[in-house]
């Protein structure tokens, strides 16, 4: 296969991402553009089309040039595109491109987190999901961030100032919430409270990536991946926890992996297409070749 354009479209519940990445075949991708649309209650379909047009244009491309667009997460939203990818499987694609050694993935998004081993060469070998409701995910934080008047983007570096953790309860949202608003009654320090939640979540990940038995290191992508406060506790929980050393590591392009991922395999499915297509054409030639041409019997009177 020649050089080809390809992208991703991955449509979560707080967001859209999309990537456009060319491939040649031969040597290692280049992403080329990405794009991240918050929904903020919009209809998802238009929103992907304003993530898709987005990326386009940070990759200097035109649709036209694209040759497969294939979505991930909820996919119906994407009207325009050829193809689509189970999450998990983009999830594990886009982390091995951005970081070639990942053996692990832990994928946190907005309203789910799930970790996962992988192999090599992307294969998904067993994985677990959250069972507990929303208090372990992005949404949840959001919802906290909004209450306590903090920007989203500063909760992460607001946690690692606290000098410890507020606990906060792990069992559900609901009651998560109600402790935040009796920490705020009580005095205590925003950094505090937001790195209770973090502990929160972390020590549950914790659990998950040790029930897998995930090998170091472990790529955080989604939502979450940006979050530098959750990744520290992260490491706290595992290092705490007594098990096997395990690295844990984000990416600039984290929160872009499973779009990324969804345009690297749409290239994949291109190649297998046009693979099939040739074996086909040369059967055909085969076949036309094994005809054999009978002569018009001769007269022998002639």
């Amino acid at each position: 296969m020649g050089e080809v354009v390809t992208a991703g479209v991955d449509v979560g519940t707080g967001a859209v991402k999309a990537a456009v990445v060319r491939s040649d075949g031969g040597r290692q991708p280049e992403l080329l553009g990405v794009h991240r649309e918050r929904l903020l209650r919009r209809d998802p379909g238009r929103v992907a089309e304003l993530a898709y047009e987005s990326a386009l244009r940070a990759a200097g491309v035109t649709a036209r040039e694209v040759a497969y667009v294939a979505s991930t997460g909820d996919g119906d939203s994407v009207a325009f595109r050829d193809g689509h990818f189970y999450g998990m499987t983009t999830h594990a694609r886009g982390a091995t491109m951005l970081l070639p050694a990942a053996r692990s993935v832990a994928d946190l998004g907005a309203l789910h987190a799930r970790v996962f081993v992988i192999d090599g060469r992307s294969r998904v070998l067993g994985s677990r999901m959250t069972s507990q409701c929303a208090s372990g995910t992005g949404q949840f934080i959001e919802n906290i961030a909004r209450y306590l008047g903090i920007r989203l983007e500063d909760v992460g570096p607001l946690s690692l100032t606290a000098p410890r953790a507020e606990v906060c309860s792990g069992i559900c949202a609901v009651l998560a919430e109600t402790d935040v608003i009796n920490m705020v009654s009580r005095g205590i320090a925003l950094a505090e409270i937001v790195r209770g939640i973090h502990e929160s979540i972390a020590q549950r990940l914790a659990k998950l990536l040790r029930m897998v038995k995930a090998p170091s290191p472990v790529v955080l992508t989604g939502g979450l991946a940006a979050d530098v406060g959750l990744r520290a506790e992260i490491e706290r929980a595992l290092k705490d926890d007594g098990g096997a050393p395990l690295e844990v590591v984000a990416h600039a392009h984290s929160v872009h992996a499973g779009a990324l991922g969804a345009a690297l395999w749409a290239a994949h499915r291109l190649a297998r297409l046009e693979a099939r297509s040739a074996v086909g054409r040369r059967q055909q030639e085969i076949g036309e070749a094994a005809v054999v041409v009978r002569p018009e019997p001769v007269d022998p009177q002639l």
